[in-house]
């Protein structure tokens, strides 16, 4: 991603009082800085410059969904500041509070932090009712009535776009898995805000509360199952098959699906298929960093062996659309 200069930056927090400015790790669609203003410390949202700020990388979009979310029963950070700036030169950034609490992935990250496996089964359970509590908010009524709404097989075409792109080899049979699904579609229900990546890594916690949702590159208004799916099979261990001190400690998946339909107020149906538009995603998201990292001068091992899981993520999606 290309380097923003840190003192270009700083000159145009000034008016917004941001100081003491750093860079923070993470973040593949955007640069992120940490910050001051006033006692209260900050993040820094910041478009990469010299491409066009659009799609994941419009950090606009993603201030419009949190000051739409503020005040909700979902928890977000707040957004203090807001520039345009004059892109592509000069990216478009904004400025929101520094929510406190950890975050990572209980069954993909090797060096998750120590946190009591009991206290990341609640987490779990927490993050599947906070899932529910933003389905139940009704777009119109936080200002996003002129969304497009996505429906499942937009969903499908996405990825499939993705997939397009890949080395062959990676993604053995993707097209048949996406004709599968478009065979099967299932009938959207009524539309909410979906986050797009919502799982316990994007997620901040503290202790087994959930202090704020983040992440919103993606987002989009459509069919809430969409954030269903990808939750749940991020929340199964087969998914990834990778070693990790939680497995068999945190709650399965049927019973994270009971405690989010609980609380949406409705019957989940058609889970199997946006598991398998999880699986397919997932496939499409990790060929794509796997294509990336082999372009480096030195690529990370532990991305190259992503490549092995892809096929058994079609496989995976495969089975479960029928």
């Amino acid at each position: 991603m290309p380097e923003l200069d840190l003192l270009t930056l700083a000159v145009r927090l000034r008016p917004a009082g941001v100081v003491d400015l750093r860079p923070l790790a993470g973040g593949a669609s955007s640069l992120t800085y940490a910050g001051r203003l006033g006692e209260r410390r900050v993040v820094v949202k910041v478009a990469p410059p010299g491409v066009p700020p659009v799609h994941h990388r419009d950090v606009l979009r993603q201030a419009r969904v949190l000051r739409a979310l503020a005040g909700t029963a979902v928890p977000v950070p707040a957004v203090l500041y807001e520039d345009g700036g004059e892109p592509p030169a000069q990216p478009p950034l904004f400025v929101m509070s520094l929510v406190e609490g950890d975050s990572f992935e209980p069954l993909y990250d090797l060096d998750a932090p120590r946190v009591p496996p009991e206290t990341v089964a609640a987490r779990l359970r927490e993050a599947a009712r906070t899932m529910a509590g933003l389905h139940r908010l009704d777009p119109a009524s936080l200002g996003l009535a002129g969304e497009p709404v996505t429906g499942p097989p937009d969903e499908v075409e996405r990825w499939s776009e993705t997939l397009r792109t890949v080395d062959p080899a990676l993604v053995p049979g993707w097209r048949d898995v996406r004709d599968a699904l478009l065979a099967a579609t299932p009938e959207q229900v009524s539309a909410a805000v979906v986050h797009g990546d919502f799982r316990l890594g994007n997620l901040l916690a503290a202790g087994d509360r959930v202090t704020a949702v983040v992440d919103w590159e993606i987002w989009s208004v459509g069919d809430p199952r969409v954030d269903v799916g990808w939750f749940l099979i991020n929340a199964d261990p087969q998914t990834y098959r990778r070693p990790s001190r939680y497995a068999g400690w945190l709650p399965p998946p049927g019973e994270l699906a009971r405690v989010y339909e609980d609380t949406w107020g409705h019957p989940l149906t058609d889970v199997a298929w946006f598991e398998a538009l999880a699986c397919f995603k997932s496939a499409a998201t990790w060929s794509l960093i796997v294509k990336h990292n082999r372009r480096r001068s030195s690529p990370d091992r532990g991305l190259e062996d992503m490549a092995r899981v892809v096929p058994d993520l079609l496989a995976r999606a495969r089975d479960r659309v029928g």
